[in-house]
C-alpha cells in the first residue's frame, strides 16, 4: 500500500534569486548619482569679491587642503565695514583661530603641514583688516598664505 504510487512528489523548495541583473542596477545607481550630485560649494554672503589682479600667479596644487576666507562688503547696504565669511557664516577677526583649528581637526597631522589658508579680498577690502587676519594666522602657526587674484596687469603709473 505504501509502494503504490510510482513517482513521488519532491517538495518544492524557492528558486534561487537571479543575480545576472544586479551590475545592470549597480552602474544605474551609480551613474545617476554621478550626474545628479553636486560638489559643495560656499554660498556667498558677501558681495562677489572683484579680486585684485596680478602678473606673477600660480594656481594652488592641493585644493582639499585649502580653506578659504572671504572678505568683501556685505550684500546688506545698510551694513558698513568689511565683513569675514568662511564656509557659509560670518565671523569675527577674533574667530580666525577657531576657525582654522576646526579646519585642522578634520585632517591628519600630514595633511595639517601642507595645509593654505587662502584669501579672497575684494579690491576695496581694507588692509588694516587683512593684516588683522595675517596676525590672527600667525599667532596660531598658520603660516602659509595665499591670496587669491585674476590673472592680468593691474598696474596703473601714477607719475
Amino acid at each position: 500500500y505504501q509502494n503504490m504510487s510510482k513517482f513521488k512528489k519532491k517538495k518544492k523548495g524557492l528558486p534561487a534569486i537571479s543575480t545576472a541583473s544586479l551590475p545592470d542596477i549597480v552602474f544605474m545607481l551609480l551613474f545617476f548619482f554621478m550626474v545628479s550630485t553636486t560638489m559643495r560649494e560656499t554660498d556667498l554672503l558677501l558681495k562677489k569679491p572683484i579680486l585684485p589682479t596680478a602678473s606673477e600667479v600660480k594656481k594652488l596644487e592641493l585644493k582639499s587642503l585649502v580653506s578659504t576666507i572671504y572678505i568683501g562688503k556685505s550684500k546688506d547696504p545698510r551694513i558698513s565695514g568689511d565683513k569675514i565669511q568662511v564656509n557659509d557664516k560670518i565671523i569675527d577677526i577674533k574667530d580666525i583661530a577657531s576657525f582654522i583649528f576646526v579646519e585642522r581637526s578634520v585632517r591628519s597631522e600630514d595633511e595639517v603641514k601642507l595645509m593654505t589658508t587662502s584669501i579672497k579680498a575684494d579690491k576695496e577690502a581694507s588692509v588694516g583688516t587683512i593684516l588683522d587676519i595675517k596676525e590672527q594666522l600667525r599667532d596660531i602657526n598658520a603660516l602659509k598664505i595665499s591670496f587669491s587674484t585674476t590673472k592680468g596687469t593691474d598696474l596703473e603709473s601714477n607719475y
